[in-house]
C-alpha cells in the first residue's frame, strides 16, 4: 500500500502544485482574469480521480483483486493525504518565500471579478469586508495551513469515499461457490 500511496499521491501533489504556481502567476500578471470557479472545481476532481487508480492498482496488483470497502477508503485517504500535504508544504514555502505579498494581489482580483460582474457598491462593501476578515484569518502559518489543507483535501476525501465504494470486491465464501456451482447442474 505504501508504494501506490507514495506514486499517486506525489503525481496528485505535484500537479496541484503546478496547478497553484500557475493561478499565482495568473493572479500577479493578469490580475483582472476571469476566474471560474465551477471548472476550479472540475479540475481537482480530475485531478483526485487518480485516487481512484492508485486504489484500483492497489486492489489488483497487491491483494488479487478483491479489497474491503475500508481498506479502500484508507489507501484513498492516504493518497489525497499526501497530495494535500504535498500541496500545503509547497504553499508555505511558496507563500512565505517568493510571494509575501500574494494576499493583495489576490483581494485585488477578486474585487476586479466583483466589479466587473456589476456588484452595487453595498455588495462592493460586503466583499471588501469579508475580504478584510480573510486576511485577518490568513495570519502565521498554522492558518494558512488549514486554510490551504480545506481547499484540497475534502474532494480528495470525497472522491476516496467514491471510489471505495466502486472498487470494493470480497472474493467469495465457500458457501457462495458451492451455491454458484449448484445452481448450475
Amino acid at each position: 500500500m505504501k508504494r501506490n500511496v507514495l506514486i499517486f499521491g506525489s503525481i496528485i501533489g505535484a500537479i496541484l502544485v503546478i496547478h497553484i504556481m500557475y493561478m499565482v502567476h495568473l493572479i500577479y500578471n493578469k490580475p483582472d482574469f476571469q476566474s471560474n470557479d465551477v471548472l476550479g472545481y472540475i479540475f481537482l476532481f480530475g485531478v483526485f480521480s487518480l485516487v481512484f487508480f492508485g486504489v484500483r492498482n492497489y486492489r489488483n496488483k497487491e491483494l488479487n483483486g478483491f479489497i474491503s470497502l475500508g481498506k479502500a477508503f484508507k489507501t484513498g485517504t492516504l493518497i489525497a493525504l499526501l497530495a494535500a500535504t504535498i500541496y500545503v508544504v509547497f504553499w508555505l514555502f511558496y507563500y512565505y518565500l517568493y510571494v509575501p505579498d500574494f494576499l493583495d494581489k489576490y483581494i485585488e482580483h477578486v474585487m476586479l471579478e466583483a466589479t466587473r460582474e456589476g456588484a452595487t457598491k453595498a455588495e462592493l462593501a460586503t466583499q471588501s469586508e469579508q475580504m478584510d476578515q480573510f486576511s485577518d484569518m490568513y495570519q502565521g502559518p498554522l492558518m494558512v495551513s488549514l486554510i490551504t489543507y480545506m481547499e484540497v483535501l475534502p474532494i480528495g476525501l470525497v472522491v476516496a469515499f467514491v471510489s471505495s465504494l466502486i472498487l470494493k470486491k470480497k472474493p467469495k465464501t465457500t458457501t457462495e461457490t458451492k451455491n454458484s456451482s449448484e445452481e448450475n447442474e
